[in-house]
C-alpha cells in the first residue's frame, strides 16, 4: 500500500465513523433531555422539601433499557463498523461502567456524585469530538469540565442547575448540530 493509499484509507474510515456517530445523534438527544430534565427535576424537588426528589432520576432506566436495545439493533444494521466505531462504543461503554460504579457506591460519599458524574462526562464527550474531528463535542466536554468545577463549589442544591447546563450545552447542542450535519 502506498502512502496516498493509506491516506485515503483513513480518510474513509473516518468519514464513515463520522456517518455512523451523525446517525447516532440520537442518544445525546436522549441522554441530553432525560438527564436535564431529571436535573431540573432534583433541584425542584428539593426546593419543595420532597422527601424522595432523588426518585425522578428513575426516568433515566427506561432510557438506558432503550439505548441497549437501540445500539445492539443499530450494530447488527449497520454493515460495516470502522476501528473508530468501536473505540467510541467502548469509550461509552467503559463510561457507563464508570457511572453505574459511581451511583451503587454513592452512599459512601454521601450521594455528592453529581460534581463527579459531570467529571466523567467531560472525557467520552471530548475525546468523542477528537475522534470525529467534531468542534461541538469537544466543546461539550469542556462545558462539562468547567460545570463540574462549578458543581464542586456550589451548595449541593445547585449542583443540580449546574448539572442541567452542563447537558445542555455538552449534549443537546452538539447531539442537535450531528442532528442537522446528519440531515445535510
Amino acid at each position: 500500500m502506498t502512502a496516498e493509499q493509506s491516506l485515503a484509507l483513513i480518510t474513509r474510515m473516518i468519514d464513515q465513523a463520522k456517518g455512523n456517530v451523525t446517525r447516532n445523534a440520537f442518544y445525546f438527544l436522549l441522554w441530553g433531555w432525560i438527564v436535564l430534565i431529571a436535573n431540573l427535576g432534583m433541584f425542584v424537588l428539593i426546593k419543595l422539601s420532597y422527601p424522595y426528589p432523588f426518585a425522578i432520576w428513575l426516568i433515566t432506566i427506561p432510557a438506558w433499557a432503550y439505548t441497549m436495545y437501540a445500539s445492539f439493533k443499530r450494530q447488527k444494521e449497520t454493515s460495516a463498523l470502522t476501528h473508530l466505531d468501536s473505540i467510541s462504543g467502548w469509550l461509552w461503554i467503559t463510561f457507563g461502567v464508570c457511572i453505574i460504579t459511581l451511583i451503587a457506591f454513592g452512599y459512601r460519599i454521601n450521594f455528592q456524585i453529581n460534581p463527579v458524574i459531570l467529571l466523567f462526562c467531560s472525557i467520552p464527550t471530548f475525546m468523542s469530538g477528537v475522534i470525529l474531528r467534531f468542534t461541538p463535542l469537544k466543546f461539550g466536554g469542556v462545558m462539562f469540565w468547567i460545570f463540574a468545577i462549578v458543581s464542586f463549589i456550589v451548595g449541593h442544591e445547585y449542583q443540580f442547575l449546574s448539572g442541567a447546563a452542563a447537558i445542555a450545552f455538552g449534549y443537546l447542542v452538539p447531539g442537535y448540530l450531528l442532528k442537522r450535519k446528519e440531515s445535510q
